[in-house]
C-alpha cells in the first residue's frame, strides 16, 4: 500500500471512529445507568472493547463494548450475588469461559441455535429494557428503579403518584428524545444532510445538554437536578482514574470464584454474550460492502480476553454490538483501526469531557434504551413470526415467556427444548404412508424412519390382504431403524406363502444398505 492510499484509508477510519465514539458514548453511559452501576463501568467496557478486543479481533468492522442485551443479566446478577465486586468475578470468569469456547472451536455451534429462540431472547430483552427504563424516563423519585437513580424530594414541578413523584421536565425530555429517535429513521428526515451525518443518539444527547443549560438559565426550578443527570467524577490524571475505580474494589473478590451462583451467572453471561457476538458478526458481514467474513473462534477468544480485563478493572461485560458496528460500516470504516480510534476517544473523554457529560439528563439515556427495546420487541416481529406458523412461533413465545418469568439462560434452554420437541414431532409424524388402488398397495417411506415407525408399519402391513401386489418405496429414506427393517423383512419372507407380490424400491446405495442388514428381494406367487 502506497503512502497516499494509507492516508486515504486512515482518514476514513478516523472519521468512522469519531462517528462510532459519538454513538458509543451515550450508549455506554445509558447501559451503565440501566445496570445500576457507576457510569465509569460502562466507559471502561467501551474503552476495553476499543483498545483490546478490536486489536485481537479478526473482524475489520465489528465494534465491541457494553451491550443493552446484557443489562438484564447484569441487574439480576448483582441482585443474586449481593455486590458489584462479586458480579465482576462472574464477568472475569465468563471471559475465561468464552476464551475456552474459542479454543474448542465452539463458534460453529451458534449456527445450530434456532432463529425463533434468538428472536424470542432479544424480544424479551427489549420488553425488560422498556419496563426497567420507564422510572428514569418519567423522572420518578422516591422509588427504587434499580437503575442507579437516587430518590429526590418532591418539587413544585413534580406530579405525585402512588409510585413516587414524576418530573415534568424528565417527561418532556423523554418525549422529545423519542420523537428524535423515531423521526431520525424516517424518509422525510433522512433527506436532510445533517440527519444523515449526525447519529440519532448524539442528537438526543445534544438535546438533553441544551435543555439542561437552557432551563438552568431561564427556569432553574424546571432544570433536571443533579441526581437526574449523569454523575461522572472529574478526572485530571490516570492516578485520579485509579481512585475513581476504587468503588469496584480494584476488581473482583477472587474468593467468590468458589461460589456456585457466580459460576451460574458467568455461564449465562458467556453463552448470551457469545451468541450476541456471533449474531453481530453475521450481521456485519451482511452489511459489509466487501462481505468480509470474520473467524468466529478468534472473535470468541478476543471477547474472552476483553471480559477478563473488564472484570479485573471494574467494567461491564462486553460483546460485539450491531448498533455501533453498523454505524462503523456506514461511516466508511476500512479496518479495525476505526474501532481502536473510538476506544481512544472514549478514554480521552473520561478526562476532557467530564463537565459536558454530567449535563446529560438520565431521561435522555433512558429514551435511547427504551427505543432500543422497542426495536427489539416491535409488534411487527410478533406478527411476522406468527405468520410463519406454529413451529417457529411456539419456541419464540416459550423463550420470551421463559426469559421474562425466570432468567435468560433458562429461557433460552426452554426455547431450544421446545424447538427440539417440535422437530422430533415433525419427523416422527406419519413417516410411513399406505395408499391403495384395487388390490395394489403402495407403502411409502416419506422420510427417515426411527424405531417409533414400527407401530404404524405393523398396522399398515396387517391391512394388506392375501394375493395383493405391494410396492415398498424407500427411495426417500436415508435411514431406517433396524426394528423397522426386520419387520419389513419378515413380511417379505412370508409374502410367497400368502400369495403377495412384493417389490422393494430403494436408493442407489443398495449395497451399503444390504451390508447393514437391509434385505432387498422380490417375492411372487408361483
Amino acid at each position: 500500500m502506497n503512502l497516499r492510499a494509507f492516508f486515504s484509508t486512515f482518514q476514513r477510519d478516523l472519521l468512522a471512529g469519531t462517528v462510532v465514539f459519538l454513538v458509543a458514548l451515550p450508549l455506554c453511559l445509558g447501559i451503565a445507568n440501566a445496570s445500576g452501576v457507576e457510569p465509569f463501568a460502562g466507559l471502561v467496557s467501551g474503552i476495553v472493547g476499543g483498545l483490546v478486543v478490536a486489536v485481537l479481533s479478526g473482524s475489520r468492522l465489528s465494534v465491541s463494548g457494553p451491550a443493552a442485551g446484557l443489562v438484564v443479566i447484569v441487574v439480576d446478577g448483582i441482585a443474586q450475588l449481593g455486590s458489584f465486586s462479586a458480579f465482576l468475578a462472574a464477568v472475569l470468569l465468563s471471559g475465561a469461559i468464552q476464551f475456552g469456547f474459542g479454543m474448542l472451536k465452539a463458534g460453529r455451534f451458534a449456527a445450530y441455535v434456532p432463529s425463533p429462540v434468538i428472536k424470542g431472547m432479544l424480544a424479551a430483552i427489549g420488553v425488560l429494557l422498556i419496563v426497567k427504563q420507564f422510572p428514569l424516563a418519567l423522572g420518578l423519585s422516591g422509588v427504587d428503579a434499580a437503575s442507579g437513580a437516587q430518590a429526590t424530594a418532591q418539587t413544585a414541578t413534580a406530579i405525585a403518584t402512588p409510585f413516587g413523584s414524576i418530573s415534568l421536565a424528565a417527561c418532556v425530555i423523554t418525549v422529545l428524545s423519542l420523537a428524535i429517535l423515531i423521526g431520525w429513521e424516517t424518509r422525510a428526515f433522512r433527506r436532510f444532510a445533517l440527519v444523515r451525518r449526525v447519529p440519532a443518539p448524539l442528537a438526543v444527547v445534544l438535546l438533553g445538554i441544551g435543555a439542561t443549560l437552557l432551563l438552568g438559565v431561564l427556569a432553574p426550578s424546571l432544570a433536571p437536578p443533579a441526581e437526574h443527570r449523569v454523575a461522572l467524577p472529574p478526572l485530571e490524571s490516570f492516578a485520579a482514574l485509579r481512585v475513581a475505580l476504587e468503588w469496584a474494589d480494584f476488581g473482583p473478590h477472587f474468593a467468590q470464584l468458589i461460589n456456585p451462583d457466580v459460576w451460574r451467572v458467568a455461564i449465562t453471561l458467556a453463552i448470551v454474550a457469545s451468541l450476541e457476538t456471533l449474531l453481530s458478526l453475521e450481521a456485519v458481514e451482511q452489511i459489509d460492502p466487501e462481505r468480509r467474513a470474520a473467524p468466529p473462534d478468534r472473535e470468541l477468544k478476543a471477547q474472552g480476553i476483553g471480559n477478563l480485563i473488564a472484570g479485573a478493572i471494574g467494567g461491564l461485560p462486553i460483546t460485539s454490538v450491531i448498533v455501533r458496528s453498523s454505524a462503523n460500516v456506514h461511516a466508511g470504516a476500512q479496518s479495525r483501526l476505526s474501532a481502536i480510534i473510538h476506544g481512544m476517544l472514549l478514554l480521552v473523554s473520561v478526562f476532557a469531557l467530564t463537565s459536558v457529560i454530567n449535563l446529560i439528563p438520565l431521561a435522555c439515556l433512558a429514551a435511547i434504551l427504551i427505543f432500543t427495546g422497542i426495536k427489539l420487541a416491535k409488534p411487527s416481529l410478533f406478527v411476522a413470526i406468527a405468520k410463519q406458523g406454529f413451529a417457529p412461533f411456539a419456541p419464540f413465545i416459550v423463550t420470551l415467556v421463559g426469559v421474562l418469568a425466570t432468567d435468560l439462560l433458562i429461557g433460552i434452554v426452554l426455547g431450544i427444548l421446545c424447538s427440539v420437541l417440535l422437530a422430533l414431532y415433525a419427523n416422527l409424524r406419519s413417516p410411513i404412508v399406505l395408499a391403495q388402488h384395487g388390490d395394489h398397495y403402495l407403502l411409502s417411506f416419506r422420510k427417515d424412519v426411527s424405531f417409533l415407525g414400527k407401530v404404524p408399519l405393523k398396522h399398515y402391513l396387517q391391512q394388506i390382504p392375501d394375493g395383493a401386489t405391494v410396492i415398498v418405496d424407500a427411495t426417500r429414506a436415508d435411514f431406517v431403524d433396524h426394528d423397522v427393517r426386520e419387520l419389513l423383512d419378515t413380511f417379505v419372507a412370508d409374502a410367497p406363502r400368502r400369495g403377495i407380490a412384493v417389490e422393494v424400491r430403494h436408493q442407489v446405495q443398495a449395497q451399503a444398505r444390504a451390508s447393514r442388514g437391509w434385505s432387498v428381494r422380490r417375492a411372487a406367487t408361483e
